[in-house]
């Protein structure tokens, strides 16, 4: 995958998808085989050069959101900077940056329970993205956001991938979000049994 690439993951359950999700991210280790980002071998690197390596490269968005509820918008994007050396005028500096590019300045104070599904998602992209992240994995970001919250959060990965040159790897079951992907690669029992390219099937076909 190049940087730049916006590829969806499908298949059944227990197919690997998140698992290779985890993989990619450095979460899991494999037993065999070797992953590779942006000219690092992350396979065998320690514990402490694997948690440094992931907190500069990797984004990760999840179905639940996973925000701190006692935290506001902006301390909950906060949170990855305070692993960092950024004074406290520049971590201000990136919060308030991913919030304008998510929508959601005019929130920054709001805690969880004031915003609704589809904003807590756009706070948890503004915290994937807060430390400009080599590339996003996304597991299964609209899965828990009706259709029209769901539309905006795909169109808010589509700009990032458009805009701002991030590289995005998603999960999802959903095949209205997968078209949305530059490709679409199908698993089944950890194998990878198809590759596709939605947009390129929706022209040959007269739009969808």
């Amino acid at each position: 995958m190049d940087k730049g690439d916006f590829v969806a993951f499908m298949g059944p359950s227990g197919s690997g998808k998140t698992t290779l999700l985890n993989l990619l991210g450095g979460l899991d280790v494999p037993t065999s085989g070797a992953v590779s980002v942006a000219g690092d071998e992350i396979t065998h690197m320690s514990r402490g050069r694997l948690t440094e390596w992931r907190a500069r490269h990797v984004g990760f968005v999840f179905q639940m959101y996973n925000l701190v509820p006692v935290l506001t918008a902006y301390q909950n994007v906060e949170l990855p900077l305070l692993l960092t050396r950024l004074s406290r005028s520049a971590r201000r500096e990136h919060v308030e940056a991913a919030l304008a590019i998510v929508g959601l300045r005019d929130r920054s104070h709001h805690f969880p329970r004031q915003l609704s599904g589809g904003q807590e998602q756009r706070v948890a992209v503004a915290r994937a993205i807060v430390s400009d992240p080599t590339f996003l994995l996304c597991d299964e970001p609209t899965g828990d956001l009706d259709r029209k919250s769901a539309d905006e959060i795909m169109a808010l990965i589509e700009e990032l991938v458009s805009k701002h040159s991030k590289t995005v790897l998603m999960v999802t079951h959903d095949p209205v979000v997968a078209a949305r992907a530059h490709t679409v690669l199908h698993l089944e029992k950890g194998v990878l049994v198809e590759a596709s390219k939605p947009r390129e099937n929706a022209v040959a076909g007269g739009g969808a």
